[in-house]
Parts: structure tokens; C-alpha cells; sequence
């Protein structure tokens, strides 16, 4: 589950907080973007990867975990989860309608990457959410006292953070549209190399082996 701070802790700042928003050690709004580990972990092109929230689509976050599930290796499956830590101005027992928020505005994005495809010739990386309105988007940092408390606290600055997490969010979403066509041609690529390092691996420990019978 990504609450986007160390909640275990106490709500401390980690790679997981967005750009902008307040949180331990990071008192006046985060300065550097959020780390995508979900975009990262495709990178490997063997593993699952999903993005969830079960409040923005309930059919799409039992479709990844029954496909995880399923998958015949590593999966990755990351849920967005509102935390106490976030400040919900409506109150934690509206984190559903939260999640479906941040999907609508932009913020959060669903989308599987299944690896499994490849065998039936199909693009491995789906995109699940709709086109985002944006214009909901500041709206819903406003929502939140994270970041609403940054506007309190350094007005000056506040604007300036909050278009900077827009355009991150904007360029995010971006990048996954263009994942759309070039995601089969990567996961081949990374397949590829990786039965090539396994056949060099495989030659240089059959080479060691005869080498040591020697001595």
C-alpha cells in the first residue's frame, strides 16, 4: 500500500511523498518529484506490476490481484491508500471517495503490466483509468492539509509547488501513453538480455568447472 509517507514511523518523508507536500523532515513541502517504482519495476520486464485504488475502480483492483496471483513469478501490486497523515479535509471515512478523486484529477493513475501477454502476442502494459481532468486536479491538493497547509504556511512558494506537482503528474501520465505502444518491444529487449546473460553465465561456470578438475 503506498501512503506516500513512512506510516509505520510516524509520517516521516520518504521517496514515496510527492513533490510539494508536507511531512517529517520535509516541513516546508516536499522539493523533488515522487519515485515511480511501479514504472521501475517493469523495467525488468519479468515481473507484474499494477496500480490500484479500489475506491476509484473496484473491478480493475480484483482484476490485478487475481492476475498477480496468477502470474507464474515476482509480482508487484501497489495500492494508493489515503493515511491519517494526509490530513483528509472530509475525514478518513471518505478515503474511498478520495482514492476515486485522485484518479479522476490525474493524481493517481491505474494501470498492469503482464509479461504473460507477450506469449499470446499482446502488448503487456494496459492502462485502465480514463483521460484525467485536470482542472480538478489543484482542487484536490486543496483537499488535503499536506499540501493545503503548505499554502498556509508559505504562501509565496505554494503556487509555484502545486503547478510543479501538476506538470510531474501531467509528464507522468505522458510517459505512460507512450508506454502503451513501446512496452512489448522493451519487455522483448529485457527478455532477450536476460537469456543471453544466462547463456554467458551458464558457458563461464561449465568453463570454471573443468578448469577445477584440472587442479
Amino acid at each position: 500500500m503506498d501512503t506516500e509517507v513512512y506510516s509505520n514511523t510516524g509520517g516521516q518523508s520518504s521517496k514515496a511523498t510527492p513533490l510539494g507536500a508536507i511531512a517529517k523532515f520535509a516541513a516546508s513541502g516536499k522539493r523533488v518529484r515522487k519515485k515511480d517504482l511501479g514504472m521501475i519495476a517493469t523495467t525488468y520486464g519479468y515481473v507484474y506490476v499494477a496500480q490500484i485504488a479500489m475506491g476509484a475502480d473496484q473491478a480493475q483492483t480484483l482484476k490485478a490481484i487475481r492476475e498477480a496471483e496468477a502470474y507464474p513469478g515476482p509480482s508487484l501490486v501497489i495500492a494508493y491508500a489515503p493515511c491519517i497523515n494526509h490530513g483528509l479535509k472530509a475525514g478518513m471515512g471518505k478515503s474511498q471517495a478520495e482514492e476515486a478523486k485522485a484518479v479522476e484529477c490525474g493524481y493517481w493513475h491505474l494501470w498492469r503490466f503482464n509479461p504473460a501477454l507477450e506469449e499470446e502476442g499482446k502488448n503487456p502494459f494496459s492502462l485502465d483509468s480514463k483521460e484525467p481532468n485536470w482542472e480538478g486536479f489543484q482542487d484536490y491538493l486543496k483537499g488535503e492539509v499536506r499540501f493545503a497547509s503548505v499554502m498556509k504556511q508559505y504562501p509565496t512558494e505554494a503556487a509555484d509547488l502545486f503547478a510543479a506537482c501538476e506538470d510531474m503528474a501531467k509528464k507522468r501520465y505522458a510517459c505512460i501513453r507512450q508506454k502503451l505502444p513501446t512496452c512489448s518491444l522493451l519487455a522483448k529487449t529485457w527478455l532477450r538480455n536476460a537469456m543471453l546473460l544466462t547463456s554467458v553465465w551458464l558457458q563461464w561456470t561449465g568453463a570454471t568447472k573443468k578448469l577445477n578438475n584440472l587442479f
